[in-house]
């Protein structure tokens, strides 16, 4: 559907140039009927000049002219064909260039700290196309080894609330999937369903792996210091009595 093109400007003119009703005017530029009366009475758009929508080609002057005939004639926009689906227009976000330079960057930091977006979410978030993600993604880009991964909220290439939408799309979509997200993702708890779901096999650190076996090779240590001979024993070496004997 096409946009009136500066509405206010074209309610001055409307207002100057025409006997149409408040009423009508405000429906056609999407203004208050009041705002228009304040507009003719000098207190709104002060130093605002009239926009011809005739000439500037949105309005037909048979409009206006059945609309000052008829109080209930709503006017109509003019049609424009050359605007037809411009506001269906789909494709990469359009960013600045001075902030292009910045955009991998940011890429890099998405891929890192978010590899649950989607190379498509990734490439209308900061505006860059689906080669470059994936080129960073296997980190075969050209200047790789140069880039910092920085976050694009502070980069300025899109908002926070932006990001946080994207960012739960990607989580709710993963958990629909079932699949159970990392704790360093921190996007979703998994459910007792999915925990009771999960292998009963104890896992051991393994910094602590083989301390039973050790345990068990001290046991046995154990049992070979109680196999020892009683310290007296030593004393009473052969040829002790015969000696004693001899004496």
């Amino acid at each position: 559907m096409a946009k009136l093109l500066h509405p206010k400007a074209t309610a001055v003119w409307l207002v100057d140039n025409t006997t149409m009703t408040f009423k009508q005017i405000g429906d056609f530029v999407g203004m208050h009927e009041l705002e228009i009366q304040g507009i003719a009475d000098g207190d709104v758009a002060v130093g605002v000049k009239g926009f011809d929508p005739v000439a500037n080609n949105q309005l037909l002057q048979e409009e206006i002219d059945a609309a000052e005939k008829n109080p209930l004639h709503k006017l109509k926009l003019k049609a424009n064909n050359a605007a037809v689906g411009e506001e269906k227009r789909r494709g990469p976000r359009y960013t600045p260039l001075s902030k292009r330079q910045d955009r991998p960057n940011s890429i890099l930091w998405l891929v890192k700290f978010h590899p649950e977006l989607s190379d498509g979410q990734i490439a209308k978030l900061v505006g860059t196309t689906k080669p470059t993600i994936q080129s960073i993604r296997e980190r075969t880009h050209w200047n790789i080894s140069n880039m910092q991964p920085i976050d694009p909220v502070a980069l300025g290439l899109c908002k926070q609330s932006e990001l946080d939408e994207v960012v739960q799309k990607a989580a709710a979509k993963k958990a629909a999937d079932g699949a159970v997200m990392s704790d360093d993702e921190r996007r979703k708890l998994v459910s007792t369903e999915q925990s009771l779901g999960m292998g009963t096999e104890p896992k051991i650190p393994t910094a602590i792996e083989g301390l039973e076996s050790f345990s068990l090779s001290n046991n046995d240590d154990d049992d070979k210091e109680d196999e020892l001979p009683d310290a007296d024993s030593f004393f009473n070496l052969p040829g002790d009595s015969g000696d004693q004997d001899d004496d």
